[in-house]
């Protein structure tokens, strides 16, 4: 039987995996660097090695979202599938589905556990994932769609009913317009058993959300160097990495970290298909933007979307929520 999740939540082109080619890298980096102030699409940051570097930016001790989401997930997972009894998972941002063998574990002890659909940008980094999901849970069927979650994609067949899961709150990298064109793509193609499930990082103390993206060990400021390294690497481009400084603030007015590139001093970049980039001392590349949130934020945004929230599950300090929500009928 197939899933309330229609073929058409992204159009694309089977089988299952859309490889974003190399022109339409070569217009997003055109587009955000003609772009005043210069920015790049955080989608960029997840080639194999900048995934390997989020993974272990998720071990530091300065980075709560992990073991905050996961220990949510834990608490409230019994509740969450026992409510939506899903036969299937899909999980948008995959990356390496640590937490989602929580999730997986769980489905499997309802009996209700028949196949998982990772979702995430980084090809290789999910077939690994993939091999060793396989291993590790024979008798689910694994299917990994590698694709950006932003670009249009196709998913398999899969039975109903189905969890769609967006965790690691990585709804913060888009702005409100944009989160609600990708949450309303979701929507729509959403039956009526099909529930989605969303992690969000909260608002809280500055403090503490600074050193989380501004850790001691300088992992995340690796892991931001690691997108120009990528175009030095796949556009032939010749950014000097060492001109670049890694820079991550809190803007309590719009609750959101900007995450960015600052070039040590003036110099000139060439990029082979685009041109001759120029680069004033101290001026910034924004890579990321990480927003944060409360209920009525995310409510606002789950409404506008098609959305309806069904279930709001915070952690008892605030650090973090899961809020679980159906399509609109």
């Amino acid at each position: 039987m197939k899933s309330g999740i229609h073929s058409d939540l992204v159009n694309g082109t089977p089988p299952y995996t859309v490889r974003r080619s190399r022109q339409q890298m070569v217009r997003d980096v055109r587009h955000g660097l003609a772009h005043r102030p210069k920015q790049l699409s955080p989608k960029y940051f997840y080639d194999e090695r900048g995934s390997e570097l989020f993974e272990e930016i998720t071990q530091l001790p300065e980075y709560y979202l992990t073991r905050a989401e996961r220990s949510l997930l834990e608490n409230r997972i019994e509740e969450i599938v026992a409510l939506v009894q899903p036969c299937s998972l899909v999980e948008l941002g995959a990356g390496s589905a640590t937490k989602t063998r929580i999730i997986l574990d769980q489905m499997r002890s309802n009996g209700c556990a028949e196949c998982y659909v990772p979702v995430d940008v980084s090809k290789d980094f999910l077939e690994a994932t993939a091999i060793q999901l396989r291993s590790d849970y024979p008798d689910i069927q694994i299917m990994p769609v590698a694709s950006d979650i932003t670009e249009p994609f196709l998913l398999p067949p899969m039975a109903s009913p189905t969890l769609v899961a967006f965790l690691g709150s990585t709804i913060g990298n888009f702005p409100r317009e944009q989160a609600v064109s990708l949450l309303s793509h979701i929507a729509r193609a959403m039956g009526p058993t099909d529930r989605f499930l969303l992690g969000a990082d909260l608002i809280k103390d500055p403090e503490v959300i600074h050193r989380a993206y501004n850790d001691s060990k300088g992992v995340t400021a690796a892991f931001n160097l690691n997108i120009l390294d990528r175009l030095n690497r796949e556009l032939g481009a010749d950014f000097p990495l060492a001109d670049y400084e890694h820079r991550a603030f809190y803007n309590a007015e719009q609750h959101r970290v900007e995450m960015h590139l600052i070039a040590r001093k003036a110099h000139q970049v060439t990029i082979p298909e685009i041109g001759v980039v120029t680069f004033d001392a101290g001026e910034s590349i924004r890579t990321e933007l990480s927003y944060k949130y409360d209920r009525a934020i995310l409510e606002d945004i789950l409404c506008a979307s098609g959305l309806l929230m069904e279930r709001w599950m915070p952690a008892e300090d605030g650090a973090f929520a899961l809020a679980l929500a159906r399509a609109e009928s």
